[in-house]
């Protein structure tokens, strides 16, 4: 009886300290968990588990966003290259367009130059008719020697007419076909071309009759040789064609008196012209007829 009596007296002890041990453990878990939450409204700083957390979110996502950024960057790259190139192609386009219109413009200026010059070189033809006419070839072989313009027989060309250009005398008409004809020009060197009769008039009221002999292709000269004359003859003075042979009219200006030298010999003189027109550009002319 006693000894039951002490076993239910243990029961009791026991059971009161449990409930006195979980009375204890819920204060410290309260106690604990108040304690953090003071502890955390009164830090700035997260908890260490709360940092390595965000340490690996940021890492994480600082490895997603690298190759999006980079594809990100290589897509703006790409765009930004075939704008420049676009625009690189448009303004060639226009530079381009610029130099056609440029090469035009001075086409025209050049054009209207001498236009200007065969108009007012027709003012001043009184004596004989004319006929404007445009260059239609010129070969490379004979480009110092011959032309071809767009005139011919229905146009009244005839064979030895004068042909004018820039103001002054370049040739003579060589052939003629029905549409188009052959102008042989006062550079042409070769024996068969036939000799301009010219004339300068000399500072003592002496004029000087002379042949055009030749050509200086590399002075851009023409020669009048043979000059026996004593006469004085002054640089930049005048030459006409002196009307012999009665197809050429006088009067027509070739150029002005660059300098005098002598002749191989030393006995006549040489008289250096520079014409009036540069044979390279030659584009339009005008053929001249002397009224009857």
């Amino acid at each position: 009886m006693y000894l039951g009596a002490l076993e239910d007296k243990n029961a009791e002890v026991f059971s009161n300290r449990r409930l006195v041990i979980t009375v204890v453990i819920l204060v410290v878990c309260f106690g604990l968990m108040g304690g953090s939450i003071a502890m955390r409204n009164r830090r700035s700083t997260p908890p260490l588990i709360q940092q390595f957390g965000n340490d690996i979110a940021g890492f994480a996502d600082g490895i997603v966003a690298y190759p999006v950024n980079a594809v990100q960057g290589v897509a703006d790259s790409v765009s930004g290259l075939m704008n420049a190139y676009t625009e690189n192609r448009e303004l060639k386009q226009k530079v381009s367009e610029l130099a056609q219109v440029k090469v035009r413009d001075q086409t025209l200026a050049k054009e209207n130059k001498q236009l200007k010059a065969e108009l007012k070189l027709k003012n001043s033809l009184t004596d004989y008719s004319t006929v404007s006419a445009a260059v239609m070839s010129r070969t490379p072989s004979s480009w110092q020697q011959q032309l071809v313009i767009n005139k011919g027989q229905t146009s009244g060309i005839k064979k030895n007419m004068p042909v004018l250009s820039g103001g002054g005398l370049i040739g003579r008409v060589a052939e003629v076909n029905k549409t188009n004809s052959k102008v042989e020009l006062l550079s042409d060197t070769s024996e068969s071309s036939n000799r301009f009769s010219i004339v300068i008039n000399g500072t003592d009221g002496k004029s000087v009759n002379g042949i055009i002999t030749g050509y200086n292709a590399r002075t851009n000269e023409l020669i009048m040789g043979q000059v026996t004359s004593t006469a004085k003859i002054k640089k930049g003075a005048k030459v006409v064609t002196n009307g012999m042979g009665g197809i050429t009219p006088k009067g027509l200006y070739v150029g002005k008196v660059s300098r005098i030298g002598k002749d191989d010999y030393g006995l006549a003189k040489k008289v250096y012209i520079k014409p009036a027109t540069n044979f390279n550009e030659i584009n339009i002319v005008t053929v001249a007829e002397l009224n009857d």
